[in-house]
């Protein structure tokens, strides 16, 4: 897609209400757009932990800057998104999003007990105090999104809660329908994630990433998942825990192998093997 052509995307967006059109959507699936998705926005962060970011810039792949403002989301949260963007996608963004809070709950797999609603309350809050600036560049160093423009957009702009119906209405900026444009997003399995063993927030960061691509071998240099993981601990605990998680990723036939290896310059990488049929992003 040309510059020019995104560009009146951009402007018919903040124009109008747009509407997301996810090409190979389906009730099976949720959509994330491969920027987020590659970034450390979501991260498989331990509870108690989550830390105050202001204008932080995030770990994400070389073709784009992404700076954050918000308290560090984790995996659980990213579930909240997806699903919240899920239930927008029928209807122009930029409209209210009525929403059942219980339905919601089971939607992204919890129970409908108390805890999970004072939980899903705050995440929605927590979603709407995040605020984010982006800038995608090409090859050349040059702004994609358009020509001398950056892009701050909250995850969620705002909500009512109506405690009479237990039903939130959300409202999600339009502008968030060029940052899915030209299939620039991962589909993510919603069936396999709902399966994921208990504490396999790192398989669910892991489902995520190779999502955003359809290579049939993907690697990753395990110091850059390592900072978009915002792990901690040594590398030694984490390439323990990197891989169980690829081993929950096999369990679910996300991938179909898995090695840590040196690269060609010596340095660790995670390697990936998607399986024969239903790889890519179609089908992670």
């Amino acid at each position: 897609m040309s510059n020019n052509a995104l560009a009146q995307i951009e402007e018919k967006a903040s124009e109008t209400h747009a509407q997301i059109f996810l090409p190979g959507m389906r009730e099976v699936f949720r959509a994330m757009p491969n920027h987020i998705a590659r970034s450390s926005l979501f991260a498989p962060v331990a509870r108690g932990r989550r830390k105050m970011h202001d204008n932080t810039i995030l770990t994400a792949r070389g073709d784009a800057e992404i700076r954050f403002s918000g308290k560090q989301l984790d995996e659980a949260q990213a579930d909240v998104w997806m699903q919240a963007m899920k239930e927008a996608q029928n209807q122009p963004l930029g409209r209210p999003v009525t929403i059942n809070r219980a339905e919601f709950l089971r939607e992204i797999g919890r129970s409908t007990q108390g805890e999970n609603y004072r939980w899903l309350h705050r995440t929605f809050q927590d979603l709407v105090f995040a605020m984010l600036v982006v800038e995608v560049t090409k090859a050349d160093g040059r702004p994609k999104l358009s020509v001398g423009k950056t892009r701050a957009l909250h995850l969620i702009t705002g909500f009512d809660y109506d405690e009479t119906r237990e039903q939130y209405t959300l409202t999600i900026d339009p502008r968030w329908s060029v940052m899915y444009a030209n299939r620039e997003f991962a589909l993510v399995d919603w069936e396999k994630r709902r399966r994921f063993g208990r504490n396999q927030d790192m398989a669910k960061t892991l489902q995520r990433l190779v999502a955003t691509s359809s290579n049939r071998v993907q690697r990753y240099a395990l110091d850059w998942l390592k900072a978009k993981m915002e792990y901690r601990s040594p590398m030694r605990k984490f390439r323990e825990a990197l891989a169980s998680a690829c081993a929950e990723l096999e369990r679910l036939e996300i991938v179909a192998v898995h090695k840590i290896e040196d690269s060609t310059k010596g340095k660790p990488q995670l390697a990936l093997w998607l399986p024969a049929t239903g790889a890519g992003p179609d089908a992670l």
